[in-house]
């Protein structure tokens, strides 16, 4: 045999040495996105994908909470504010500490009614979720954001929402006031123009 069957030798060893070692490597963990999709599909919501920022907003919120090592969803100032860079029409967040992995703590959260419908919040389609340990390294903290895109103003006001759903108001920053008028006043004292 030549130097070519030696290569070819070679090549299938490497190969069937890769083919055998993926086989034996236990199959990866469902990503946290995945695992709420495939509870969201079983109840007949549709599927969520990470976001960037809500991955953001959740992260703030972790590490705020392990931070003071309490866990509050005021612990870094109300949601509704710190969800509106996300830009959702509805959201919802779920907390937690305890548990190291992500699928432990989603248990919790199903078994939890509140936590469950957020969950399941109604057409939400991204989610962010961060998890933070408090100065010790003893304790995680947890914080999941889900997110409903944008819906215009005036859209099913009032109508349609289900009872008890959870939502979330996002308030939006009113727009800039355009141009103050130029004033003829040189000195304004007590309301008086001078």
């Amino acid at each position: 045999m030549g130097t070519r069957g030696t290569t070819m030798r070679r090549t299938l060893g490497g190969l069937t040495a890769g083919v055998v070692l993926l086989a034996a490597t236990p199959a990866m963990a469902d990503s946290p996105a995945e695992l709420i999709s495939s509870f969201r599909l079983k109840h007949g919501e549709v599927r969520v994908v990470r976001d960037a920022t809500l991955d953001r907003i959740a992260m703030d919120q972790a590490r705020a909470m392990a931070a003071k090592d309490d866990l509050s969803h005021d612990a870094l100032g109300p949601f509704n504010r710190r969800v509106a860079p996300a830009g959702a029409g509805r959201a919802a967040e779920n907390i937690a500490y305890g548990y190291d992995n992500f699928e432990k703590t989603l248990g919790q959260w199903i078994d939890s009614s509140g936590h469950r419908k957020n969950l399941l919040l109604h057409n939400a389609s991204r989610v962010g979720i961060a998890s933070a340990r408090n100065a010790s390294g003893k304790r995680t903290y947890w914080a999941m954001v889900i997110a409903g895109d944008y819906e215009p103003k005036g859209k099913g006001k009032g109508k349609g929402k289900k009872d008890g759903e959870p939502l979330v108001a996002v308030k939006r920053e009113p727009a800039p006031a355009s141009k103050p008028k130029p004033s003829n006043c040189h000195v304004k004292l007590l309301g008086l123009c001078i």
